[in-house]
């Protein structure tokens, strides 16, 4: 009886993970015309009372940049733990290259479940070489990954704003590799 109650908690929690994850995907990906606009405001102004944002990570220099094929890359600006032992893995999809790009179908990884979803970032993982661990994109109660999702082209100079959510490793470990499917591995340190 406990354990249903714990799982419907669970549960609950991750559907406003869900939630939150759409209402900042929506605000991210608000807009529409003018793709120079986004790139002169990378530099936020900071008044007295200001703070960044979970998209403007800790600083202006990513954590990491990995190099996928047809010259796309990925930014990681930050990768938060939350008080709900969560981490939120954010960054910047590019296409550096000179023509539109379709994002490969391995990014969602292989999981039946994920892939019947559409296009993600579902076949992310974070691992933890201390404790010798891997951690899987998460799933809300439908089955969907609580990443980024929906794209397919991302035409030439255009970059596409991208999350991810994962379990949190335990507190004591803060250094993670981070692992997506047609990118090079990187290691990135996790605030919070």
């Amino acid at each position: 009886m406990g354990m249903g109650i714990t799982t419907e908690a669970r549960r609950g929690l991750i559907a406003a993970a869900v939630a939150a994850g759409l209402a900042l995907g929506a605000t991210g990906c608000g807009g529409g015309g003018d793709d120079k606009k986004p790139e002169a405001s990378t530099a936020p102004s900071r008044g007295s009372d200001s703070k960044p944002s979970a998209q403007e990570g800790q600083s202006d220099t990513p954590l990491a940049e990995l190099k996928g094929s047809d010259g796309l890359l990925l930014d990681i600006s930050s990768a938060e733990r939350d008080a709900g032992g969560f981490v939120t893995v954010n960054g910047t999809l590019k296409n550096d290259g000179d023509k539109s790009v379709v994002v490969p179908a391995a990014l969602s990884g292989n999981e039946t479940e994920i892939v019947r979803n559409g296009r993600s970032f579902g076949g992310a993982t974070l691992i933890d070489p201390k404790g010798k661990k891997r951690y899987y994109v998460l799933r809300d109660t439908d089955g969907r990954p609580l990443t980024t999702s929906g794209f397919s082209t991302v035409k030439s100079g255009e970059s596409l704003s991208v999350f991810m959510q994962f379990p949190a490793p335990p507190s004591g470990t803060d250094e993670v590799t981070f692992q997506l499917p047609t990118f090079a591995s990187a290691s990135i340190t996790i605030s919070g």
